[in-house]
């Protein structure tokens, strides 16, 4: 069975002890088989360890735990469950497969392991299988989907006409409804709908339950959907679980499919015959009419939408976080050998430690955080320069760290601490190139020679190249090696001053 990171078998554990999802929806919300999440909960189950994990827990020492070296299993014939007292507990509140399954080894410690206790129970199920309606949970799952209408948007200044997405979110148990509109079902907006979506509810549900859109579920499938990771991101955010609908399977959408159906009727119709100008006004008519539609009676039941949701989806759902969430993006990338990862054309440093290394990147607007095996191991501002490094000190290995710190404020120091000959060709040297940088090598051997000469030649031999204008260190280093450093310098010859009058100069009066 193939081995998952950590950060996803994390992501089981979750969503099986905080949200109390089946082994189905943890299966579909993880991108994984059934199979692989029964034997994760079972080797957690076998390992001793409790929920919520410890901070002090790393990944190694739980994946020891997690895959102990197991003895050759027994083939001996082992207590069969009864399958129809399994059944019937199961009918029971609160009572889950695991919980059955742990009594079941409590009483056969020998016993047959979780997954295949689960995958038998099921089998034998299937004959009792039969289509039933389904009942919500208060407080458990927000259905999401766009509707099939769109809203016309004319820009006042060009007359371009944007057509409007209209998103719509219902609570299971309450039918209570959001709906906005945006200008596209692209990514940052689904993201921005859901966070808008929760702070209009007050709370967050246990589940989303979303169509198979792209912006969502990266890969659709009908038993193992992919989610977009940065839906996956807003998720761990709020902390609820993904589970979106299976392809093909209308009747587990049927709630949202219904608020569609409602909105279309009851807010986009009678919206058909105005003009909006703005996405804004748009949303502020979508706004009245969505007050009406949560307090509108219902004609079968008593009560309203608002009404059922005050009594049983509002107290349900758990609080928002305390920061909104802030819309990330991630990509994986592959450490470059010069120990940088490129993001959008810009170049962020990593601990050098990790060339090669693929690994998870989380950008928002003003930040790149760089993740290792579910760590963070660099955090930086997002620069909007292109083709640029932003590299972080510590991120260096020794040698290059010592480079990094060469500045020309820094060479000019210490070139003055030689002398002010010193200083002025060191000061020449920085200013015959575009980039400093590419004259640091040359500084640092100039000013090494005094170490072999001392300071005293050094200064005599600058003080020759200024004269020379030859202000390299080949030039100073044979000035230094053929003493010419000794040699007085030639003596400059006095400037020729010219006469005021002479008999050959014609004045002013010559003209008139």
């Amino acid at each position: 069975m193939k081995r998952l990171p950590m950060r996803k078998i994390r992501e089981v554990l979750r969503l099986k002890f905080e949200h109390q999802l089946s082994i189905r929806k943890i299966a579909s919300s993880c991108n994984v088989s059934r199979a692989t999440v029964s034997d994760y909960l079972n080797r957690f189950a076998a390992s001793g360890l409790e929920w919520p994990l410890s901070s002090n827990l790393d990944e190694t020492t739980l994946d020891q735990q997690l895959f102990p070296v197991q003895p050759p299993a027994s083939k001996r014939q082992l207590a069969l469950p009864a399958w129809s007292e399994i059944h019937q507990e199961l009918r029971k509140p609160g009572v889950t497969l695991m919980v059955l399954w742990q009594e079941y080894k409590t009483n056969h410690p020998d016993g047959y392991q979780y997954s295949w206790f689960s995958d038998r129970y099921r089998e034998w199920r299937t004959h009792l299988d039969v289509v039933m309606r389904q009942n919500h949970i208060a407080g458990d799952k927000l259905f999401i989907d766009y509707a099939g209408q769109t809203v016309s948007v004319v820009n006042q200044n060009t007359g371009e006409v944007q057509q409007a997405q209209v998103f719509i979110a219902t609570l299971g148990a309450s039918s209570y409804t959001y709906a906005e509109a945006t200008l596209s079902q692209s990514l940052p907006d689904w993201i921005g709908s859901h966070v808008r979506t929760f702070e209009y509810l007050g709370g967050v549900p246990n589940n989303l339950v979303p169509d198979n859109l792209k912006s969502g579920v990266k890969h659709p499938h009908r038993y193992e959907p992919e989610i977009n990771p940065t839906y996956q991101d807003l998720a761990e955010h709020y902390n609820v679980a993904v589970v979106p609908a299976r392809v093909r399977s209308p009747k587990d959408k049927g709630k949202v499919e219904s608020a569609v159906q409602i909105v279309e009727r009851w807010i986009l119709a009678r919206l058909r015959h105005q003009t909006f100008f703005s996405l804004a006004s748009l949303n502020e008519a979508i706004a009245r009419s969505l007050t009406g539609l949560n307090n509108e009676p219902f004609q079968k039941l008593t009560g309203s939408r608002r009404s059922l949701f005050d009594s049983l989806d509002k107290p349900a759902l758990r609080p928002l976080p305390e920061t909104r969430y802030q819309y990330a993006e991630w990509k994986e990338a592959r450490v470059h050998i010069d120990y940088h990862v490129e993001v959008d054309k810009h170049y962020y440093s990593v601990p050098y430690q990790l060339v090669k290394k693929q690994l998870s990147v989380r950008m928002t607007s003003q930040t790149i955080e760089c993740f290792h095996k579910g760590q963070r191991v660099a955090s930086h501002r997002r620069s909007q320069h292109k083709g640029r490094h932003t590299t972080q000190a510590s991120h260096m290995p020794e040698k290059h760290r010592k480079y990094a710190e060469w500045t020309p404020e820094r060479m000019q120091s210490w070139a003055r601490q030689i002398g002010p000959e010193t200083a002025a060709v060191i000061q020449r040297v920085l200013a015959t190139r575009r980039y400093p940088e590419q004259s640091y090598r040359s500084c640092q051997g100039i000013i090494r020679l005094a170490k072999g000469y001392g300071n005293d030649r050094l200064e005599n031999a600058c003080r020759r190249a200024l004269y020379a204008d030859t202000c390299t260190y080949r030039s100073i280093e044979s000035i230094l090696k053929h003493n010419l450093d000794q040699q007085p310098l030639p003596e400059l010859e006095p400037e020729t001053v010219l006469p005021d009058e002479h008999e050959n100069l014609r004045g002013s009066g010559y003209f008139n």
